[in-house]
């Protein structure tokens, strides 16, 4: 068991994307029952302060096309239930001016604690934490996560109980929780989007699975865009607007923020970089296509090259032999030239490398940066910085925690 004790975020961190716009006719509710219009705006008006949020009322009432004052009623039945909270603008900011400055509206964090899972390829992490994000205890497990969904679920529910009995707190206080998955999730569904990524989990409700495992409502959300949250809490993008973190393990995956926010593409497939073609006559990939690029570089592949010479690519110490320098360098190279053509089109400040790859060593970021110095025009070129991420291969999981601690108090019947 390893206890970590985590420094609170230094700022709120960015948004989750837009909610999807409230459904044109009332959709059941979740007892059954259908939902009023009443409730579907309620729902929506919340949906949108927790990812728009710090917000005013008049910037509620413009993006939800509602009169400001039906919209200033749906805001003081959320204040008197305690589902938002209020505070003052800061000066200069949203509502400053020559009249009386405007209150901003965000969700109220829920009481007493919550528990972050992170699923990888080949492992899975569960924390449990305050809601201000003090990691109170956490632990780590090997599994093949991909082929073995209902182990996996397992496995993460008796992890959720083993940190809970070392931090010493009943599952009682524990208000929410949030899951990040290794694969595209459906943003109309919150399945799995791909029948090739995670293949076992496809036909499973991973949140449904998880709460009739552990008893707790759970958000979830792709594992590289849980790593981008946790790098702009916790990490090197606290003061990036604009940047792609990219997690380089046994899959390649991506996380988009575009000004503060996380991007995810009209279904939830934005960032899956690692099935991107660059070699036609390369190895097969498991989405059927050949030589994407995580079939040409991934941990698994830097295994197998290194293998015969008996390096480990998780041991630093083997990490400095001159092969393995080699091979970790034009496997960053390799990985760069996509990111190079990321920066062409998103022109990010920065670039950070999270998963094991990253994991390895200067190296792989080395290679990476070259690629994207050479290969990307000119100004992106410059202007971007390829960083290494400082959170140990812990992104993903402190983002669940800071999407767990983001929840609403109440879920809402829609």
């Amino acid at each position: 068991m390893r206890r970590t004790q985590e420094e609170p975020a230094s700022h709120a961190p960015a948004s989750p994307p837009p909610a999807s716009p409230a459904p044109a006719s009332p959709a059941p509710a979740r007892d059954g029952s259908p939902a009023t219009a009443h409730t579907l705006l309620r729902a929506h008006l919340v949906a949108m302060i927790r990812d728009d949020g710090p917000v005013s009322r008049s910037e509620l009432s413009r993006a939800i096309g509602l009169p400001r004052s039906t919209t200033t009623a749906l805001v003081a039945e959320l204040l008197r239930e305690g589902l938002i909270t209020e505070a003052p603008a800061r000066g200069g900011g949203v509502g400053s001016g020559s009249g009386r400055p405007a209150t901003l509206l965000s969700l109220r964090k829920p009481d007493g604690l919550v528990a972050g899972f992170d699923f990888g390829h080949r492992h899975i992490r569960v924390a449990v934490a305050t809601k201000e994000g003090q990691i109170l205890a956490e632990e780590s497990t090997q599994l093949d996560v991909d082929r073995q969904a209902a182990d996996a679920l397992e496995c993460a529910a008796d992890l959720l109980h083993a940190v809970l009995e070392s931090a010493g707190v009943p599952l009682s206080e524990v208000r929410a929780a949030a899951a990040g998955i290794p694969a595209p999730l459906s943003s109309r569904t919150g399945r799995v989007g791909s029948p090739t990524i995670l293949a076992s989990w496809v036909d499973l409700d991973p949140g449904e699975e998880l709460r009739r495992r552990t008893g707790l409502p759970c958000i979830l959300g792709n594992d590289a865009a849980f790593g981008a949250l946790g790098e702009m809490t916790h990490g090197a993008a606290r003061d990036l607007r604009d940047f792609i973190y990219v997690k380089a393990s046994n899959g390649i995956g991506a996380a988009l923020v575009l000004n503060g926010r996380l991007y995810r593409g009209s279904q939830g497939m934005a960032g899956e970089i690692g099935h991107t073609q660059i070699d036609p006559t390369g190895a097969w990939c498991r989405c059927g296509n050949r030589g994407c690029l995580e079939a040409t570089v991934s941990i698994d592949v830097v295994r197998r090259q290194l293998e015969p010479l008996g390096l480990d690519p998780l041991n630093p110490e083997d990490m400095e032999h001159p092969v393995a320098t080699k091979v970790l360098a034009e496997s960053g190279r390799t990985v760069g030239v996509v990111i190079a053509n990321l920066c062409n089109t998103l022109n990010p400040e920065a670039v950070i490398l999270g998963g094991d790859l990253a994991s390895t060593g200067a190296h792989f970021t080395d290679g990476v940066r070259d690629s994207v110095r050479h290969l990307a025009q000119p100004g992106p070129a410059l202007d971007t910085s390829v960083l290494p991420t400082s959170l140990q291969g812990r992104a993903e999981l402190l983002g669940a925690v800071v999407r767990a601690a983001a929840a609403p108090q109440t879920m809402l019947p829609v």
